[in-house]
This record gives C-alpha cells, structure tokens and sequence, in this order.
C-alpha cells in the first residue's frame, strides 16, 4: 500500500471526521453555552460532559459499529488491530484517538509525520493501540 494514498485518504477522512465533531460541538455551545466576559459563547462544569459524550460515542462508538468513524468510511479504510487484522476494540478505539489532539497539532502534521515514518502508516494513536488503517476491501 502506498503511503503517500493513504496519507491523503487518512486527511480527508480526519477532515471529515473533525468537521461533523467541531459544527455539532460549536451548535451545542451556542445553543446551550452563556455569553462570558470575552463577548463568547462557553459552557463549563456539568455542561462539558455532553461534548465528551457526544466526541466518545462519535468516535468509538462508529467505530464499534461501522468499523470505521464515518470519515474513514467514506473514504474506504477502516483500522483494524496490528497483528491479527482483525476488528478494533473498544479499547483500542478509546486509545487511538486520546492522542487526537497530539496527532492533530498544527493541522495534522504531527500525525503526517509519524505515519509517513511508520511501516504501517501509523500515527501516534495508532502506536499507543496497536493498530493500523487498511483500506476496506
């Protein structure tokens, strides 16, 4: 498989993926969120726990059922476990995109470094999990 394709596939689907996450958050704050001192809308205490719900069972839970985020599906990849190929878990989900925020620092380029470095096209979620993205046959 050649990286470079799926590195441009694995942008598209984290753009798609990050797009859907970042505009139902954004209606969430405005819709629910108060006007703070910088003329912005927020939400603080009990009313982040629906973001982390929503980014949880976005992510994990598409994953779970799909066996790709809907990016990945689009985009025909999927990630599967690193030695048995064979479905994700939970786990292994959660673990792959608690280090979104590190694989997507400056646009994603700290994650196309890594999997234009790895010789599974890993980035650093992947590594922590122990998968890999294929593309879905």
């Amino acid at each position: 498989m050649k990286t470079k394709k799926i590195i441009t596939r694995r942008i598209i689907a984290g753009f798609i993926d990050y797009t859907i996450i970042l505009s139902l958050t954004s209606f969430y704050i405005f819709k629910f969120g108060e006007i703070n001192s910088e003329g912005a809308y927020s939400v603080n205490g009990i009313k982040t726990f629906p973001i982390i719900i929503f980014w949880l069972l976005y992510i994990c839970g598409t994953e779970l059922i799909l066996d790709s985020t809907i990016g990945n599906y689009i985009v025909g990849l999927k990630p599967v476990d690193l030695e048995t190929e064979s479905k994700i878990t939970f786990k292994q989900s959660f673990l792959r995109h608690i280090l979104d925020i590190i694989d997507m620092f400056f646009f994603g380029l700290v994650a196309i470094i890594i999997i234009k470095n790895s010789s599974e096209n890993q980035r650093l979620g992947d590594l922590l999990a122990k998968t890999k993205v294929i593309k879905i046959k």
